[in-house]
């Protein structure tokens, strides 16, 4: 495959560990927003550096908006899905159904929403 093709260049982009699961995190929060601490905790086994990374290259592509409040200490990161980003977790979840539907060694999902999973 080229180096070039836009299917190649996306799933370098996306399937960079961690990636799709700070997106969900984001589209778990109200007003699909999280604060950095909150996505720490939430992703078991990240570490800040990498959650930083992530963000930062999100943020780069659009995908999430990053709101700083520096009136409070510690300073508070908030960091917002944009509708790129929320078009994007429909393309996850269309990758989501697939894999219910046709994975033979998937655990099933109780929940349709990924908004409401806690897998």
């Amino acid at each position: 495959m080229d180096e070039s093709c836009t299917v190649n260049l996306t799933v370098k982009y996306l399937t960079k560990k961690w990636t799709l699961l700070i997106i969900l995190e984001l589209y778990k929060g109200e007003g699909y927003t999280r604060r950095f601490s909150d996505l720490k905790d939430a992703l078991d086994g990240i570490t800040q550096k990498v959650l930083s990374e992530r963000l930062r290259e999100l943020e780069a592509e659009g995908i999430v908006q990053k709101k700083v409040d520096a009136t409070t200490f510690p300073v508070k990161s908030e960091y917002t899905l944009t509708a790129s980003g929320l078009e994007l977790v429909n393309v996850i979840r269309g990758i989501k159904t697939w894999a219910l539907r046709w994975k033979i060694d998937n655990i099933p999902c109780g929940g349709q929403d990924c908004k409401i999973c806690v897998l």
